[in-house]
């Protein structure tokens, strides 16, 4: 069962992780006065685009990667040739000047194409964390009930791997089976497997969609997912079906704090009486909880935490 979720009035949406502009790319072009970008720069699947497409009396079938979009031509209206800034400086994606030679036609572009592949494959920027009942947590990540993470890049792919909880609970994995390049992930259901010495758990996936790129340094190097989860210790790359659709059922801002508190309430009710005291402390939990505490057993945590076994 899910934790309750908070009632407030904090609104989700999906974030770019460290992009500092987030202006919508019609604010940009000047057709609208103000909005802020809501999916992650994914415009062939936010809904707001597909009203200015219809308000503009698109063509249906001209709303297609292979076209430029409309807030195209008002890019080119607003700045000439000379000073055309890339549509990534307009985004925020980079911060270093750069003249876009190709009248923002970004699907010709090779620069475009690059940044995307340097996504898949450079290392990740270390998040800011802050500390909750002595776990770190990712500020900017989304977290799913299943102790993963969920991070939105630029354009809309998501990047995922196991959060601090998880990786300190199970202590140092030995076996970990990451879904294949191409495989179809469906949310709240089974996406991969991990285990520690003959016993094995399987993870409910954060959120629908391909998997486009795996850490292979990862899946060889478990010690690198304890040793550092929200930067180097990434799993894989998903193109989400809908990016937004998946926020339903993540954890964001402070709703991720309360959540994880009583995760941690959870934990030390299982360990017993005697432990329940230090719940209060803040204290750092050692990194192995599974090898430290004999009274733990490995399917009461799955079970417990994972939620996979109800499935």
């Amino acid at each position: 069962m899910r934790t309750s979720k908070s009632t407030g009035t904090e609104k989700k949406r999906v974030t770019c992780f460290n992009v500092a502009e987030n202006r919508c790319i019609w604010m940009q072009a000047g057709v609208i006065n103000y909005r802020i970008c809501d999916n992650a720069y994914d415009c062939h699947t936010c809904g707001f685009n597909a009203a200015m497409r219809k308000a503009m009396e698109i063509a249906p079938e001209l709303d297609s990667e292979d076209v430029a979009p409309r807030w195209v031509e008002h890019l080119i209206q607003r700045y000439d040739g000379a000073n055309r800034p890339c549509r990534h400086v307009l985004t925020g994606r980079i911060e270093a000047p750069k003249i876009c030679p190709h009248n923002y036609e970004c699907h010709h572009c090779e620069f475009d194409q690059m940044l995307d592949e340097m996504d898949m494959v450079n290392d990740v920027d270390a998040p800011r964390t802050v500390v909750v009942s002595g776990f770190n947590l990712a500020v900017g990540y989304y977290y799913h009930m299943g102790h993963s993470w969920v991070r939105f890049e630029h354009g809309g792919n998501v990047r995922v791997g196991f959060d601090d909880f998880l990786c300190r609970l199970f202590g140092k994995m030995t076996v970990l089976e990451l879904p294949p390049i191409g495989a179809g992930l469906i949310q709240d259901q089974v996406g991969w497997t991990f285990g520690r010495n003959g016993n094995r758990a399987a993870v409910l996936s954060p959120v629908s969609g391909k998997v486009l790129a795996i850490n292979h340094p990862a899946r060889e190097h478990t010690e690198l997912i304890s040793e550092d989860p929200y930067g180097q210790g990434w799993l894989f790359i998903v193109r989400p079906d809908m990016p937004k659709r998946n926020l339903k059922q993540l954890y964001f801002g402070k709703e991720s704090t309360r959540w994880l508190e009583t995760e941690n309430r959870k934990l030390f009710e299982m360990m017993g009486p005697e432990y329940e005291a230090l719940a209060a402390t803040g204290g750092a939990p050692v990194k192995d909880i599974f090898g430290a505490c004999e009274q733990l057993q490995w399917d009461v945590l799955v079970n417990g935490f994972l939620h996979t076994t109800r499935r």
